[in-house]
């Protein structure tokens, strides 16, 4: 669990701000998310089948684009 203590002279906007970014950096927040609903063995490596299909098309339009001469 994060922890930020308040610095002499900060204001609570600041603490809060620096705060969020301790969260965000720990990643506890994508954590909550992910364990909000129960996720079967089978679900999440079908999941994760979607997503890196996903990543491969992206990285071979990519290619494809470069190879054309098109920017993104």
């Amino acid at each position: 669990m994060p922890k930020v203590s308040l610095r002499s002279g900060e204001s609570q906007q600041a603490l809060y701000s620096r705060f969020r970014k301790v969260v965000t950096r720990s990643g506890v927040m994508s954590t909550v998310r992910r364990k909000r609903w129960f996720v079967s063995k089978n679900e999440l490596r079908r999941i994760q089948r979607k997503k890196a299909i996903r990543r491969a098309r992206r990285r071979q339009q990519n290619y494809r684009d470069r190879a054309r001469g098109k920017r993104r």
